[in-house]
This record gives structure tokens, sequence and C-alpha cells, in this order.
């Protein structure tokens, strides 16, 4: 439980950061039709410690795309609902270039795209692992994730500025 109230700390801090820092710089004539990155961040942190349930799509328990899905979702995004279908989406990001609410995949399986998280900054994505959950992970883990990396999505400007609506 001690590791929840971190994990949500760590992500409020994030939140807070994007506003003070990145959020003046954003392009704000397009505020009221972007994603808000923000937003994003705080419907991930709201389901933090949601059990890994196969095929699961609901707070009782998520994939990993199903736990993008919702989190998209909450901001009126809809997404396809495998993280192969959501790899076919959008623009390329390098790594380089991340910013919070850009998809991230992996291949965990050796057989193409089998994972994927949303990246929330600092070098750390959100994401629900068979093992852990929805957890927040390295993304440049030298024992596992890093070796995975595929690459990177944006499915839709992503605004760290309130929209207007």
């Amino acid at each position: 439980m001690k590791s929840q109230s971190n994990l949500a700390k760590f992500i409020s801090m994030i939140t807070i950061s994007l506003l003070l820092v990145v959020g003046p710089l954003a392009d704000q004539t397009d505020a009221a039709s972007s994603v808000n990155s923000v937003q994003l961040v705080k419907a991930a942190n709201s389901v933090i410690g949601t059990k890994y349930v196969y095929g699961g799509t609901t707070a009782k328990g998520f994939d990993c795309s199903g736990f993008i899905g919702y989190v998209y979702k909450k901001v009126g995004v809809s997404l396809p609902r495998t993280s192969a279908g959501m790899y076919g989406t959008g623009s390329s990001v390098s790594k380089k270039n991340l910013q919070a609410g850009d998809l991230v995949f992996f291949n965990t399986s050796g057989k193409g795209v089998s994972h994927a998280g949303i990246y929330i900054g600092n070098g750390k994505f959100v994401h629900s692992s068979s093992s852990k959950g929805v957890s927040i992970a390295k993304l440049n883990d030298p024992y596992y994730w890093g070796s995975k990396y595929m690459g990177a999505k944006r499915v839709t400007k992503v605004s760290q500025v309130a929209s207007s609506k």
C-alpha cells in the first residue's frame, strides 16, 4: 500500500510539473481539439494498482491495451483494441522527442509489438503488466524494458494546456 501511495505522489508531481513547466510553451491555438496530457496522466493515476486481467478493459482489471484504451477514452479518444492496432495509428515519434501522452511500444514476445504503455515524462511510462498490474516503469530499464523498446506513436496532438471544453 505504501508503494501505491508513493506512485500516486510521483504521478501528482509529474502532473504539476507539466502544468508549470511545459504548459506555457504549448501551442494554445489547437487546445480545444487536443488531448490534454495532464488529463491523461490523471486518468492513468486514478487506476494505479489495478490488477492485470488478460483481455481486461475496465477498472476491475486491465491488459496493456485495455488500460491504454480506458485512459484515452476518459479524455475522449477512441483507439484500436490491441497494442498492435495502436501501433498502426498516429505518427512515429523518436525517443528523444517523446511527450507525456505518447504511446510507447515493446516486443516482449519476439513476434513484434506485444506490449504498450503511456509515456508520462522523465523517462517513465505507465502500463498494465502481467506481473504488477497498472504501474510505472523506466523506459530504458536495462534489465527488461530498455531492450524490448520498439518505438512510439503520437495518436493525436497532445496538449499540455487545459482545453477550453
